[in-house]
């Protein structure tokens, strides 16, 4: 070793008379330190593990679950909605080989740049609309409506179909009818019989078009999303027309060498490439790449190279582009909570990481100030000191790195290798670091240096929340650091103010304890005020882990919790209630059922309503103004609307006025009909043409019968509105709040015997369940809403659960990291501590009553710690709520603001606390007493 001036000192290995020594080796300086401390260098190891683990794992696990959730939210949309969409005209001399082809070559282009699935794929020709078959005795349903039907060629249509009768149509002859197929389903319906020469009409030039069926087929599976785009091939579909002509269609295939035939025929035919994009490979940290790749064969570069090398007038249009750039907002939106809770654990470990430091430094400063008299140079003992912690800090940060990329697989590693490397690095340093500082010390300038430190947290925390402020929702896009830091610098700088004051107002209650009879409590909160060297400057370092764990855990519960009463709230406006029930237009709800569902177990309030979308709202002007009328039993439905916090008002309001037939009906107008009411007495007139003169009995905004009403409103009670009306009150809706179950009320529908659908009702509803839309049971039309069902879909959300589960997977890393560094602390007094209670051992005192006296010690900073951090997290939402934009994590657009909640805020800090505190009482029962023990035998001889 070497002094500061660089002169050799003499050591073990020089003799002053006889030169160097060959005789002796010393052990080298890493080996020697970590065999003279191997419990210390273990932990160390441990402790960057699990940091370092930690730091890789939250990158990997935040891009796996937004790789899931924008998958999840693509594939839903099906298959249509994510392919490339390829079209041309089709052209005299056109043949199957061509469009097979073209295929070949739009997949090779298109596919080494987009990822696409062999699945669903399709390619072939197609009318782009139905022509007519005009054969008598075929289905009509008007005089005018004559079926239709869409000729398409499929290529590998055998692969979906089953041929059930009769032949594969072959290629068209010259004069000859056009051979297809169609399915034995539409068949039936329609009444085409195998071997109909089909009248197709007439092209523009007035020659027939006919066509003959030469099979029938059977589609494999009618529900498979193949044949999205492809018409109507496994039924005939009911199609209600423009101007309310309905009329059945179909789709009919014929074979590849009939295409030139069916160009010749003037309906307009166009070639098509259905090319379905792979979105189990879609990234989230890609989406702009792949929108700009999406764009480019749209409408780009590579949309000319694709028409170069395929067909000039090839067109190509995708949706994947539009649901890319949504669900690129959502993840956007939902960013914030996903990094809040990561960088609170980041900011706990790291405060956890400068204590282990400054533990390790008091436990070896002797060391350290011997080396420095013996002239060791800074350099000299820092290079041992970083040799040391390569060898512990080194492989538990590899292996933790290794271990959170292979337990967590995604095709990122930058970010988690980035943030493992930060992490190990801190780990390396902060030891070092805090041995530096003894060279450097100066205890009279080390306050200025904290209060400059402190006033530059706070200037900006100050900055950062009001620059948050000003700029608002939706500032920027991706990560905004300022909106991720903001939660952690109102924690950091109401630690560093708690630390200010904690000492103060713990000496000052010391004192007070002082007055009284008992020591434990005077002892323990006087040494609460000092640190372990008795200075009135306790270490902040522990105070500011507990607050920043709990401030953060406290803000993110109140951001899930803010989303939870959202998504409730907006499910119960979106029902109505808890339940309602609608019927359709030529339905009505029997009283048997209004009375049956109204002592559900579980209904608290209930009502049954007429809601007439038709109305007419008549101004003292004589304006007409469409409206919806609401009729309602007012008692309950004030109940509903007092529930769901929506249009609320006294139900005594609409109480029947005294007179009779021609006193008005008071009523509940929108606030859009508010400037009409002036001009007159309003009257509301019925789609039979009954009119009811009313009275102005309030203005709302909305109401619970109509969450998003579109059109005015108005609401009355039943009573009155039935006594004035010739016409009976028709009995359309149910409303009812409570915890009332959907499948009961599901149930006493299904048994009142309900009118069943007649006519064009009828096949629209037939046409709803060859869909595979489901009714319950219920005749189409009735539909039993559920605000809890609704609620259900709208979590149903693979962003919202990995966004909720990243923030509560950081909450327990952070409360983990708080508690150890609790610990830290206990460990780090522990020797001064040790010694006090056996001295006051000496002086009979109980082991119960050193227990209290460590309690009373340790509750003032960790009680300091909960209020200060649910104060910090309390104040952190009343600043920075109106930054966060929670639509996307509820489900549903809603415009609450985060507000503070004290059961979010109280949870978590009382949990955190109480769990220190057991921490602190386990460490005394187990160490405590050991260390007493030893203490008190100190120089006894064997």
């Amino acid at each position: 070793m070497t002094t500061k001036g660089r002169t050799a000192l003499p050591d073990s290995r020089t003799d002053s008379r006889t030169g160097p020594r060959t005789d002796h080796r010393p052990a080298p300086w890493v080996r020697t330190r970590l065999r003279a401390s191997p419990l210390a260098a273990v932990l160390m190891a441990a402790l960057a593990f699990v940091t370092v683990f930690l730091a890789a794992s939250f990158p990997r696990f935040a891009d796996r679950g937004a790789d899931a959730a924008l998958r999840d939210f693509v594939s839903q949309r099906g298959l249509v909605a994510t392919s490339m969409q390829t079209s041309s005209r089709t052209r005299d001399g056109d043949t199957a080989a061509d469009l097979d082809t073209v295929q070949r070559k739009l997949v090779e282009s298109i596919g080494r740049k987009l990822p696409l699935t062999g699945a669903g794929q399709a390619h072939g020709a197609r009318t782009t609309g139905f022509g007519r078959m005009l054969n008598e005795g075929y289905a009509r349903l008007s005089e005018t409506a004559a079926p239709g039907l869409a000729l398409t060629y499929l290529a590998g249509l055998a692969d979906h179909v089953t041929l059930v009768e009769g032949t594969w149509p072959g290629p068209a002859t010259r004069g000859a009818p056009l051979p297809v197929v169609v399915s034995r389903q539409a068949a039936g319906t329609i009444g085409i019989k195998l071997g109909d020469v089909v009248d197709n009409g007439t092209d523009g030039t007035g020659r027939p078009l006919s066509s003959v069926v030469t099979g029938f087929y059977r589609v494999n599976d009618p529900l498979d999303p193949f044949w999205g785009d492809l018409g109507c091939p496994a039924r005939a579909c009911l199609d209600m027309g423009i101007r309310g002509d309905s009329f059945w269609k179909t789709t009919g295939f014929i074979d590849g060498g009939s295409l030139s035939t069916l160009a010749g025929w003037g309906w307009s035919v166009e070639n098509f490439w259905r090319l379905p994009v792979d979105t189990s490979t879609l990234r989230a940290d890609q989406l702009d790449r792949t929108r700009g790749t999406l764009n480019s064969f749209v409408t780009g570069p590579d949309s000319a190279a694709l028409a170069t090398a395929t067909r000039a007038d090839l067109h190509t249009s995708s949706l994947l582009t539009d649901l890319l750039t949504r669900a690129d907002a959502r993840y956007r939106a939902a960013v914030p909570l996903s990094v809040i809770g990561p960088a609170g654990v980041a900011g706990v470990a790291t405060v956890v990481l400068c204590l282990a430091a400054a533990l390790n430094t008091d436990r070896r400063t002797a060391e350290i100030r011997l080396l420095q008299a013996r002239g060791g140079s800074r350099g000299g003992v820092l290079r041992r000191l970083l040799g040391e912690g390569l060898v512990t800090v080194l492989p538990g940060a590899v292996l933790g790195t290794l271990l959170a990329l292979v337990l967590l697989p995604t095709p990122r590693w930058g970010a988690a290798v980035a943030a493992g490397l930060a992490a190990a690095l801190l780990a390396l340093l902060a030891f070092p670091a805090r041995a530096a500082l003894l060279w450097s010390r100066r205890p009279t300038a080390g306050g200025r240096r904290r209060l400059v430190g402190e006033l530059a947290v706070l200037v900006v925390t100050v900055a950062a929340v009001a620059e948050v402020r000003r700029r608002g929702v939706g500032h920027g896009s991706g990560v905004d650091p300022l909106l991720v830091a903001a939660p952690l610098l109102l924690a950091v700088a109401g630690g560093l103010l708690l630390a200010r004051i904690e000492p103060l107002l713990v000496g000052r209650l010391a004192s007070l304890a002082g007055r009284g009879r008992g020591l434990i409590g005077f002892l323990g909160l006087a040494r609460a005020a000092r640190d372990s060297s008795g200075r009135r400057r306790p270490s902040a370092l522990p105070l500011l882990a507990l607050l920043i764990a709990v401030t953060t855990t406290g803000f993110g519960a109140t951001v899930l919790d803010a989303v939870d009463h959202s998504r409730s709230r907006a499910g119960r406006i979106t029902t109505g209630g808890d339940v309602s029930v609608v019927v359709p237009e030529y339905g009505t709800l029997p009283e048997a059922f209004t009375k049956a569902a109204g002592g559900l177990p579980g209904v608290r309030a209930a009502t049954k309503a007429w809601v007439e979308p038709k109305a007419m709202f008549i101004g003292g002007d004589q304006d007409y103004t469409k409206a919806v009328l609401v009729v309602v039993e007012p008692t309950a439905y004030a109940e509903i609307a007092r529930t769901l916090g929506v249009g609320e008002f006294d139900p005594a309001k609409l109480a029947n006025a005294p007179g009779g037939a021609d006193t008005p009906v008071p009523a509940l107008f929108s606030r859009d009909l508010a400037k009409r009411l002036s001009t007159g007495a309003p009257k509301v007139r019925t789609p039979n043409g009954n009119e009811l003169r009313t009275t102005v009995a309030g203005i709302v905004g909305a109401t619970p019968a109509l969450p998003d009403p579109g059109l005015p409103f108005v609401v009355m009670a039943a009573a009155p509105a039935a006594e004035r009306l010739p016409e009976p009150v028709r009995v359309n809706s149910w409303f009812a709040v409570g915890d009332v179950d959907p499948g009961q009320v599901r149930t006493v529908l299904r048994e009142q015997g309900l009118t069943q659908p007649t006519g064009i009702a009828k096949l629209i509803s037939e046409e709803a369940a060859a869909a595979g839309r489901t009714t319950y049971g219920l005749p189409p039309g009735y539909t039993v809403h559920s605000s809890r069902e609704t609620i259900a879909a709208l979590a149903a959300d693979p962003l919202q659960h990995a966004s909720g589960r990243l923030f509560w997977y950081a909450a327990a890393g952070g409360a983990g990291f708080a508690l150890l560094a609790v610990l830290l602390t206990l460990f780090r007094a522990a020797p001064e501590r040790t010694a006090v209670l056996a001295r006051l051992r000496t002086m009979s005192l109980r082991p119960r009553q050193g227990l209290a006296l460590i309690i009373a010690e340790a509750v003032p900073q960790t009680l300091a710690a909960a209020v200060g951090g649910a104060l910090a997290a309390t104040a952190a939402v009343a600043l920075l709520g109106s930054a966060f934009d929670i639509s996307t994590l509820v489900g549903a657009r809603v415009g609450d603001v985060l507000a503070p909640a004290l059961m979010p805020v109280l949870l978590p800090t009382a949990g955190l606390a109480l769990l220190v505190g057991l921490a602190v009482v386990l460490e005394t029962l187990i160490a405590g007493r050991r260390q007493i023990a030893t203490e008190l035998r100190a120089g006894e001889r064997p």
